[in-house]
């Protein structure tokens, strides 16, 4: 049977490497406590380090996604207060013309006033197509250009009113358009079409008395005045999809940062027991050592 010498100097490192451990286990708590974290490096616990890091990609991905849908509730919001003036201003045009259209009672003079209000109508018609959010026309589709309609009534940068226009990205596979189809709300200008041209007749056949001319402008702005209302009613959808989206994103942040909250941060409370019982060990392995390390020869030859 063989026997196995201890020495003094084993029983020293034996008992300074248990000292160490315990010294470590004390600052590990401590820094816990004094960060607040659980894993304050990825060694602390891979696995953990490692989902609160795709965690994190995913809180940032919501995140993103907020500040989409707020951008977009900025474009959609903007295009809904101007469609709505724009479809009072209509109305106001069309019972022009069923006053001019009352010949009985409509000298020149009076249907030269109607013409001028008419004429006011359309300046402030092309000023609203031209509204801007941002520095960008909620009309003018992807232009780069400051304004979407020229002084005649006409797009600006034809190239840029595409399909599927200016997209927000507001949720997993989910993009709205935040931009509003001028053609499309307004008319066709490439055709003479639009509701800006419809009143540039409209004035034209009042000054000019011109009782076919005005009758057939009525039809025509009443229809003028349905599709403003159509595509609002179309922005209103989409603000309604936006809002879904964005309270969606805000629900899934807070799970996130939740289940961040389970694997990262220290139960405070019980961080500190835990520190108290690591300081008790500390002080009983203290004490162990000071009784194991006996006397060496030295101390017996003084």
């Amino acid at each position: 049977m063989s026997v196995v010498r201890i020495t003094q100097t084993m029983l020293s490192k034996q008992s300074f490497n248990g000292l160490q451990t315990s010294m470590n286990r004390v600052a590990k708590v401590q820094e816990q406590l004094t960060t607040g974290r659980l894993i304050n490096r990825p060694s602390d616990d891979p696995t953990g380090a490692s989902s609160a890091m795709r965690i994190r990609s995913n809180v940032a991905l919501r995140e993103q996604y907020q500040r989409n849908a707020t951008d977009a509730m900025g474009w959609l919001s903007q295009a809904d207060s101007t469609l709505s003036s724009m479809g009072d201003q209509v109305r106001r045009a069309h019972e022009i013309s069923l006053q001019g259209a009352n010949s009985g009672s409509m000298g020149p003079d009076a249907l030269r006033a109607l013409a001028t209000e008419v004429d006011q109508i359309r300046e402030g018609m092309i000023d609203a197509a031209n509204t801007r959010y941002l520095d960008r026309p909620v009309f003018g589709g992807v232009t780069n250009t400051g304004i979407a309609y020229d002084a005649a009534g006409k797009v600006n940068d034809p190239t840029a009113v595409t399909p599927t226009g200016v997209l927000r990205t507001v949720g997993d596979g989910a993009q709205v358009r935040v931009d509003v189809d001028a053609r499309a709300t307004f008319g066709d200008d490439s055709a003479n079409d639009s509701v800006f041209d419809h009143l540039a007749d409209l004035s034209a056949a009042l000054k000019a008395g011109d009782q076919v001319a005005i009758e057939a402008s009525i039809a025509k702005l009443d229809a003028d005045g349905k599709r403003i209302t159509t595509m609002q009613a179309t922005v209103g959808a989409r603000t309604n999809s936006v809002e879904n989206a964005q309270g969606i994103a805000a629900d899934g942040e807070l799970t996130l940062r939740t289940a961040l909250s389970e694997i990262e941060n220290v139960d405070l409370a019980k961080a500190t027991v835990d520190l108290n019982l690591q300081q008790v060990a500390y002080q009983a392995a203290l004490g162990a050592t000071a009784r194991v390390i006996q006397p060496s020869l030295l101390d017996f030859l003084r």
